[in-house]
């Protein structure tokens, strides 16, 4: 039997490694364990800031390094402490809101808080999917200014998220970052961050280069991972720009699509 090929195994959350009900599988899990077991290492790489992630690396029993917020935030689970955290110049993120609204027409808003206890706050208008993570409703907009953020989410009730995502970026996109990250998941970002930021500080840290690295994602901000990365794996239930740049294509979420691949490369 040949090595496992890859030392770093990158996956992204929501639409990846979890599935629709937020679970990961047995199936899952174990092939995860039989990669680790090969020698390689496993990193989460998700858009959900360390408080809406922490639950699940509990779950997973998951000790190491995981990449929250976009890549803002490198978080230590062992140590429950964030090692690197990345904010959004609040300035820059007002006048973006501005000129986009010049453009487009009133948007609802959302914004996550820096920190190990970032809240999320949501403003009127905003719809926030069905879940257990906890948010604090979002009363006057200049409450949105009063702390560090990590980022800002954007609705708008006419464009979808496409063309809502297309139209920040004509717009803004010398000020701010901008990303699709799910339904009806549109975010505002430090300038130039993306996951592939964070994951490439927290593989540093690791002492794994973007060479030994396959990773798994299932959206538009999975892109850059998959640039960085050797071996980018999307998902059945991707989003096609996802899929126009990965190097396979595997079975969705919720049909063990990343064990199926990591069996495969274990079973070589």
């Amino acid at each position: 039997m040949s090595p496992f090929p890859y030392r770093l195994v990158a996956t992204d959350l929501d639409g990846t490694l979890l599935r629709p009900d937020e679970t990961v599988s047995r199936r899952t899990r174990d092939a995860l364990a039989g990669a680790t077991e090969a020698g390689a290492a496993h990193i989460v790489v998700t858009g959900r800031s360390v408080p809406w992630t922490r639950h699940i690396l509990e779950d997973l029993g998951y000790e190491g390094l995981a990449v929250c917020g976009q890549g803002a935030q490198v978080y230590h689970a062992g140590e429950h402490r964030l090692l690197t955290s990345v904010t959004l110049d609040r300035q820059l993120a007002g006048l973006a809101l501005a000129k986009l609204e010049a453009e487009v027409g009133p948007l609802a808003l959302a914004a996550s808080r820096d920190g190990l206890d970032g809240e999320v706050l949501v403003g009127a208008g905003y719809r926030v999917q069905d879940g257990p993570l906890p948010y604090l409703p979002l009363d006057d907009v200049a409450q949105l200014w009063s702390a560090p953020l990590n980022k800002v989410y954007i609705q708008h009730p006419e464009l979808d998220d496409d063309a809502l995502a297309a139209t920040a970026r004509r717009v803004v996109g010398g000020l701010v970052d901008v990303v699709m990250a799910g339904a009806g998941v549109v975010e505002l970002l430090p300038l130039g961050l993306t996951k592939a930021t964070g994951l490439s500080l927290a593989a540093r840290r690791l002492g794994v280069k973007a060479a030994e690295t396959i990773a798994f994602g299932d959206m538009p901000n999975d892109i850059p991972m998959f640039a960085w990365a050797r071996h980018g794996v999307a998902m059945a239930n991707a989003h096609d720009d996802l899929k126009s740049v990965a190097d396979e294509v595997t079975a969705a979420s919720d049909e063990d699509g990343i064990a199926l691949t990591l069996e495969r490369l274990l079973s070589r």
